[in-house]
């Protein structure tokens, strides 16, 4: 999706330098990855992690799960 380039300022935030990001810019989270290409700086949204990275940040369940008694469906005839 393409847009309509916009004037942004710059300013300081401490001694980092800063941009303001319009509202059709925006970014989906609060973390983005920034890279130099040549005379050009570019922001992207960090990419969602998937299932296995996300149950590793669980922590880990000590307690044991009870017996479930499971028994197969008993079959029935419809015909």
């Amino acid at each position: 999706m393409q847009t309509v380039p916009r004037h942004v300022r710059l300013f300081r935030n401490g001694r980092n330098q800063a941009v303001r990001i319009p509202v059709e810019f925006e970014l989906p989270g609060d973390e983005a990855i920034m890279r130099r290409a040549g005379n050009r700086l570019i922001i992207e949204p960090v990419p969602s992690q998937g299932l296995l990275a996300l149950l590793a940040t669980w922590e880990h369940l000590d307690e044991e799960f009870p017996e479930i008694d499971d028994e197969p469906v008993k079959s029935e005839d419809v015909f």
